[in-house]
C-alpha cells in the first residue's frame, strides 16, 4: 500500500512540476513559445491533467483558466496523498517509511 501512494504521490508532483514549468516558461517566452521545443515538450507532458480537468469542469470555465483549476485540484490531491502516506508511515513504524 505504501508504494502506491508513493507512486501516486510521484505522478502528483510530476504533473505539478510540468504545469508550472510551462507557466514560468510561457511568461519567459512571450508570444514566441508555441515555437519553443521546451514549452512543447511541457505542454505534451502537462496534457493528461489539464484534459481530466476540462473533462470534470463545466463549459462555464474558460479554456484559459484550466491550468490553475489543474494546480488546485493537484495540490488537494497532493495533500490528501501525503495525509495516506503519513497514516501508513505511523501504522508501519518510522523506519519502514526511509
Amino acid at each position: 500500500m505504501l508504494l502506491a501512494v508513493v507512486i501516486v504521490k510521484s505522478l502528483i508532483e510530476l504533473s505539478l512540476m510540468f504545469i508550472v514549468g510551462r507557466f514560468l516558461l510561457g511568461l519567459l517566452a512571450g508570444s514566441n513559445r508555441d515555437n519553443n521545443v521546451f514549452w512543447q515538450l511541457l505542454d505534451v507532458a502537462s496534457k493528461p491533467a489539464l484534459w481530466l480537468t476540462r473533462k470534470i469542469s463545466p463549459k462555464l470555465i474558460l479554456d484559459q483558466h484550466i491550468p490553475l483549476a489543474t494546480s488546485s485540484w493537484l495540490i488537494i490531491a497532493w495533500v490528501v496523498v501525503v495525509q495516506q502516506k503519513i497514516e501508513i508511515c505511523l501504522e508501519m513504524g518510522a523506519a519502514a517509511c526511509q
